[in-house]
């Protein structure tokens, strides 16, 4: 069976929408990126990300760290206090306040940290331990696939394939690839060529998960026949759409009732973050990104009165309206 996860993202992974994500048939959710350092500072924001329930199992945790050490301790955090199914380690934020400082995709500009990372924080835990990073930093710096050696690779650099199996003997129980580099960020298009050359090389038996441009069900089911991956991380497309992972709910559910499923989201997050503006900021996201509205005549006065709306009893009245007048 063909298995679709939800990508671990900065402030939309919250357990609403986790939970949401898997009702409708996500394989696997993951929480939002939690800083190593800041896990181990017990920063209120960050320790709240380890709230994780039953009814989305399996969860994995993402981490971030710029030093083998915090990692370490961060991992040892997190499956004291959360019990996850898989702790994954983040070698593929792009963004500068993470990538800039090292940790996310800037641990591609020192493969031989990434994997003392990997070897250290699998040996200091018993849960299992899972990386997800890009092709490379920049187009002269990929990891994956036909490289060359350059200033950031171990004397005599390594290829793709190597650098696939190396993660595996370090311990490593699956490995997800973003199909672009670090410079590329978002923009331009997914390579899922290289990804597709991991996933054939005999010597790689760990699980390989394929991530970038998955837009709709037909993007996946074309990413599992042409390339073979164990499994398709959807990402920027769930904005807005919690139900994109199920066809039948795509295709069926009507505008109204998917304006509900928002709804739900808002009054999930109000439960768990137990601050209203805080729920609405999250769920505005989603109202912001979700294509139910798109394509309405005349929307847009509307559509701001919806994300500048601040209290629950507020936007609730809003959804409704745009309910009884468009829908």
């Amino acid at each position: 069976m063909n298995k679709l996860f939800l990508a671990p993202m900065e402030d939309v992974t919250d357990i609403g929408f986790r939970k949401l994500c898997k009702r409708y048939g996500a394989a696997m959710v993951y929480t939002e990126f939690v800083a190593a350092e800041a896990l181990v500072r017990s920063v209120k924001d960050t320790v709240r990300k380890l709230t994780i329930s039953d009814d989305e199992r399996p969860v994995g945790i993402q981490i971030y760290a710029r030093t083998t050490d915090a990692a370490v301790e961060a991992a040892r955090i997190v499956e004291a206090e959360a019990h996850p199914d898989v702790i994954d380690l983040n070698f593929g934020c792009p963004v500068k306040k993470v990538a800039g400082k090292g940790a996310g995709a800037g641990m591609l500009q020192k493969i031989p940290q990434l994997l003392e990372m990997t070897e250290a924080v699998a040996k200091a835990v018993s849960t299992p331990v899972t990386v997800k990073t890009r092709l490379g930093w920049n187009a002269d710096n990929y990891v994956f696939g036909n490289v060359l050696s350059n200033e950031y690779m171990p004397e005599g650099g390594w290829n793709g394939d190597d650098l696939a199996v190396r993660l595996q003997e370090c311990g490593a129980k699956a490995l997800t690839i973003h199909g672009r580099t670090r410079a590329q960020m978002y923009t331009g298009e997914a390579d899922w060529t290289l990804i597709g050359e991991v996933k054939k090389n005999p010597k790689v038996k760990i699980p390989i998960i394929g991530n970038g441009d998955i837009k709709s069900l037909d993007d996946a089911d074309r990413a599992f026949e042409k390339y073979g991956v164990d499994a398709v991380m959807i990402g920027r497309a769930t904005f807005g759409q919690p139900w994109i992972f199920s066809r039948e709910a795509t295709e069926k559910l009507t505008a109204s009732e998917k304006i509900d499923i928002l709804l739900e989201l808002l009054h999930i997050n109000m439960d768990y973050i137990g601050d209203e503006y805080k729920a609405i900021l999250h769920t505005r996201r989603h109202l912001a990104a979700t294509p139910i509205f798109k394509g309405i005549p005349d929307f847009r006065s509307m559509r701001i009165r919806m994300l500048r709306a601040n209290t629950e009893k507020e936007l609730v009245e809003i959804l409704d309206e745009i309910k009884q007048k468009f829908f």
